[in-house]
C-alpha cells in the first residue's frame, strides 16, 4: 500500500482545470466564444446601434451642430430627389454588376468543377485568388491607368480597327464620358473585376456538389444537354450563384473607393455616406443613408436564405 501511494502521480492545478473543463464543456465553450462575441457585440453591433441612434437626430442649419431633440426629419431627407437618385443609381449598379459577374463566373466555375483535375484545378484556384493577394488600392489605380484616355485600351483600339467602337461607346448618353476612366462604364468594369472571385468560388463549390449521375439520368430519360442544364444543373447550382451574389451585391452597394477613383465622381451610397460624415459633417444624414443598404441587404438576405444560399457558403 505504501509503494502504491508513492508511485501515484500528484494531481496538479493544470490537471484539475483540465478535468473541470472536460466535465463542464459548456463552460469551456463559453470562455472560447466570449472574446469574439464581445468584439462583435461591443464594436460591431454597438457601432451599428450608435449609428442608428444618430439617424434620429438632425443637423441644425443655423449652428451646424447636431440638435439634441429626436426627429424623423433626417429620414425625410432620404426622399429628396437627389438622395433617391443616389439610392437608385447604387441599386442599379449593384444589380448590373451581380448579373454580369454571374454570367462571367458560371462557365469558368462549370469548367473547373466538371473538367479540371490535378494541376489544372490548382492553377484555377491560384488564378482566381491571386488578384486578392495584391492591394485593393493598387488594383483600382491600375484599372484607372488602363481605362484612362492615355491608357492601353485607348491606345490599342485604333490599331485593332476598333477606334470607332470605343468612340461610339464613349458617346453613349449617361453611361459614356470623355474616357472609360471617367464614365459609368469604367466604374462598372472595375466593380465587375474586383468582385468576380467572390462569385466564382461559391458557384464552383455548388457545381461540385451536383451529382453526375443526375445529369446522366436526365440524358437516359431523353433530355438534351440544354434541357439537362436547365432542369438539373442550374437549379442545383442556383444556391451557389445566389451565395456569390450576396458578396457582389453588398460590396458594390457599400463601396466608396472605386466610385471616388474611377468614374465621373457622381455619388453612390458609399461615397455619399463618406462625404456627409466627412466633408459636410452631417453625421445624422450619413447615418440615415447607411440604414438604406442595411435594409436592402436584410431583404436580399431573406430572399437568399429561402433560395438555400447559406447552405452553399
Amino acid at each position: 500500500m505504501t509503494v502504491q501511494a508513492e508511485n501515484r502521480t500528484p494531481i496538479t492545478a493544470l490537471g484539475r482545470l483540465s478535468d473541470f473543463f472536460h466535465a463542464h464543456s459548456r463552460v469551456l465553450l463559453g470562455l472560447l466564444l466570449s472574446p469574439p462575441l464581445l468584439w462583435l457585440g461591443v464594436v460591431y453591433v454597438g457601432s451599428l446601434l450608435a449609428l442608428l441612434a444618430y439617424s434620429f437626430f438632425a443637423l441644425d442649419d443655423f449652428s451646424g451642430q447636431i440638435a439634441s431633440q429626436p426627429t424623423l426629419a433626417t429620414y425625410g431627407q432620404l426622399f429628396e430627389r437627389s438622395n433617391i437618385d443616389i439610392i437608385l443609381r447604387t441599386a442599379l449598379m449593384a444589380t448590373a454588376v451581380t448579373l454580369t459577374d454571374a454570367a462571367i463566373a458560371f462557365p469558368i466555375a462549370y469548367y473547373a468543377a466538371r473538367y479540371a483535375r490535378g494541376n489544372q484545378r490548382a492553377a484555377f484556384y491560384i488564378a482566381v485568388i491571386l488578384p486578392l493577394w495584391s492591394s485593393y488600392l493598387v488594383r483600382v489605380y491600375a484599372w484607372k491607368l488602363i481605362l484612362a484616355k492615355e491608357g492601353i485600351i485607348t491606345w490599342e483600339a485604333p490599331h485593332l480597327g476598333l477606334g470607332w467602337l470605343l468612340d461610339d461607346i464613349l458617346a453613349l448618353p449617361v453611361i459614356g464620358g470623355p474616357s472609360l476612366s471617367i464614365s459609368y462604364i469604367g466604374t462598372f468594369l472595375v466593380f465587375c473585376y474586383m468582385w468576380l472571385p467572390y462569385m466564382i468560388l461559391p458557384t464552383q463549390a455548388a457545381l461540385e456538389r451536383v451529382p453526375r449521375n443526375l445529369v446522366e439520368a436526365a440524358g437516359d430519360l431523353g433530355a438534351t444537354p440544354a434541357q439537362a442544364f436547365r432542369t438539373v444543373i442550374l437549379p442545383l447550382a442556383l444556391p451557389g450563384i445566389v451565395a456569390g451574389s450576396i458578396f457582389t451585391f453588398s460590396l458594390t452597394l457599400g463601396d466608396y473607393i472605386i466610385p471616388q477613383i474611377v468614374g465621373n465622381s457622381i455619388y453612390f451610397l458609399g461615397l455619399a455616406v463618406y462625404s456627409q460624415q466627412g466633408t459636410a459633417g452631417n453625421i445624422p444624414l450619413a447615418a440615415a443613408l447607411t440604414v438604406v443598404p442595411i435594409l436592402i441587404m436584410s431583404v436580399y438576405l431573406t430572399i437568399a436564405r429561402r433560395l438555400g444560399a447559406f447552405d452553399a457558403l
